[in-house]
């Protein structure tokens, strides 16, 4: 049934084009520490490319066919052009897979491989689950969407039969992985240029719940959620949420001075203990439930799961505060959806800061402008609004939108084609005292680094 898993029994050299890739280093490192012979080939120093050439794996800077060599198998990222070179000679000689393959290839080799999905929070939530892990002693694999302080890296390769996996909706991607158990978030309308309707992106993720082996563990307050669970069967069914008709709930929730939640967790009706989180937002309280009731349906203690998700300070890319430069703090998050904009934003403003500068860069056309009203209204939330040009990324503008409209119905906010008029204009009028952060899944996070370099 799956071509890919076959090969991987008998063949041995694997050749990787985008090795650098924050997905595709911690895939190489697990094949890696099962004694594959790998290669790669990258366009982009980085930390991920260092990683890989640590562990001794060959790695050619640029694409060219003659990187192939004598590779059997060919993994590449969904990023690489059709007509890139190297992909070009590959598909002549040798078994080619998009990577999503090889993730699902690696997700059959664990007996408990558990798949976090959902619109948002995913890589905050696989994040604590690996750090839960780790921390127990459990030694097991994962693969997250960003980077990990505790193990500074996007995954890590452990030698036990626990694999944590951030599961991806983005074109049905997760479809590719067997998960024993999923983790559901929650279902918000995102990506519709490829689902086209609500239906069927709750369909996909009732798909990826029904295909768990042994438990799904979803959040039972949420409406969309609680459709895509709907009508699955013979599994053990676990519900996380804020309120008792859950299975695991917090109780007795309380936003300390830092905007970090505290509350108690309750199973059942027992009472298991308090949890202050060292992140900041109320909705990480949500992240956190899932987290424990994903941990402890793998086997580890409460107490453990309460040790590993006060230990965690956040994921690359979430609410990550690069420091106060002159009074002033500049922070990053990977927010780019309209829901995840406006917790990150209303976290923001409960932080104490004299002031908040959202510096906002939109990404893809087909989100700025199915969700343009939305975008609009939580962007007032903060007392400054700084805006770039669209990131259209895989898309061409065909709905004629542009960041212009969208700062029409944001009073006062302005909007400027290049980071470095955002940095300058950022830095001459924010005040000590106040926060800046960036927001986008793009390369905004450029211009808050160029801003720290200026304040230095």
């Amino acid at each position: 049934m799956y071509e890919l898993d076959e090969l991987l029994k008998t063949k041995k050299r694997i050749h990787f084009i985008g090795i650098g890739g924050s997905g595709m280093c911690p895939l190489a490192e697990i094949l890696h520490t099962w004694g594959y012979e790998l290669s790669g080939s990258d366009n982009n120093e980085g930390d991920t490319l260092n990683r890989i050439k640590a562990l001794g794996i060959p790695v050619t800077m640029g694409q060219k066919a003659e990187n192939i060599g004598d590779a059997e198998i060919v993994i590449h990222t969904a990023a690489i052009l059709p007509d890139n070179p190297e992909l070009v000679e590959a598909k002549k000689r040798v078994p080619t897979f998009e990577r999503r393959y090889l993730l699902g290839a690696i997700s059959r080799m664990y007996k408990n491989c558990i798949g976090v999905c959902g619109t948002h929070g995913k890589t905050t939530t696989t994040s604590m689950l690996t750090q839960i892990m780790v921390m127990a002693g459990k030694d097991p694999s994962a693969v997250i969407g960003g980077k990990l302080p505790l193990i500074n890296a996007n995954g890590i390769a452990g030698k036990s039969e626990d694999f944590v996996l951030e599961a991806c909706e983005f074109k049905d991607t997760f479809l590719q992985t067997s998960p024993a158990v999923t983790v559901l978030l929650n279902v918000d309308d995102d990506h519709l240029d490829y689902f086209k309707t609500m239906e069927n992106l709750i369909a996909s993720f009732h798909k990826y719940c029904e295909m768990a082996t042994r438990a799904v563990i979803y959040n039972g307050d949420d409406e969309n959620t609680l459709k895509a669970v709907s009508g699955i069967e013979n599994k053990k069914m676990l519900s996380f949420g804020m309120t008792d008709k859950n299975d695991f709930y917090a109780k007795d929730l309380v936003m300390n001075e830092r905007a970090c939640a505290e509350f108690d967790v309750y199973h059942k009706g027992e009472r298991l203990g308090r949890v202050s989180l060292s992140i900041p937002g109320k909705h990480n309280a949500l992240n956190a439930l899932a987290a424990i009731t994903a941990a402890m349906e793998s086997g580890v203690p409460f107490e453990d799961c309460v040790n590993g998700v006060e230990a965690f300070g956040g994921a690359g890319r979430r609410f990550e505060v690069y420091g106060t430069f002159k009074g002033i703090t500049i922070a990053d998050d990977y927010a780019h959806h309209p829901t995840e904009l406006e917790a990150t934003l209303k976290t923001a403003m409960q932080m104490n800061y004299n002031s908040v500068w959202a510096v906002f860069q939109p990404f893809t056309f087909s989100r700025t402008y199915e969700h343009m009203d939305d975008f609009a209204r939580v962007l007032k939330i903060p007392q400054h609004v700084v805006m770039t040009e669209i990131m259209g990324s895989r898309e061409i503008n065909t709905y004629g939108v542009y960041t212009s409209q969208l700062a029409e119905k944001i009073p006062g906010s302005v909007w400027f084609n290049t980071f470095d008029e955002v940095v300058d204009y950022v830095l001459a009028n924010a005040k000590e005292g106040d926060l800046v952060i960036t927001l986008g899944c793009g390369d905004i996070y450029k211009a808050a680094k160029k801003m720290v370099e200026k304040l230095k």
